[in-house]
């Protein structure tokens, strides 16, 4: 039997002191991309359907590349974060970090990539 008071039974299980700074997070970047997704979907639909001459020129314009970047790392480090706080929520242990690392090799290795072909169209 034993004698524990409430306050030993909930020592350990409070707060990880990171939720207020998770959730800011979370609501800039949630605002940002109810402002920066349909930007995106604006000048993408643009440039579709032209030729690879007309895209490449359609890409090398400043607005049309910046907006692109812009969603294109808000979107995956937002994504990153959620797939975090998921993994936070249902792993423990050694599989959660190898988890943590391997989400976010993915994700910085798919903000080069699609940065890297953005200026490879761009320039």
């Amino acid at each position: 039997m034993q004698y524990l008071t409430d306050r030993k039974r909930a020592v350990g299980n409070g707060s990880g002191r990171a939720g207020t700074h998770h959730h800011w997070q979370m609501m800039v970047s949630s605002t940002l991309l109810v402002v920066l997704v349909p930007l995106f979907v604006l000048t993408f639909g643009i440039g579709l359907g032209g030729t690879y001459e007309e895209v490449l020129a359609y890409y090398s314009r400043p607005f049309p590349a910046i907006v692109t970047g812009l969603t294109l790392v808000v979107g995956i480090i937002h994504l990153m974060r959620e797939a975090h706080a998921a993994i936070e929520d249902y792993m423990h242990g050694l599989a959660e970090k190898l988890t943590y690392i391997a989400v976010g090799a993915i994700a910085y290795t798919l903000i080069a990539a699609g940065l890297f072909a953005l200026v490879k169209l761009a320039l």
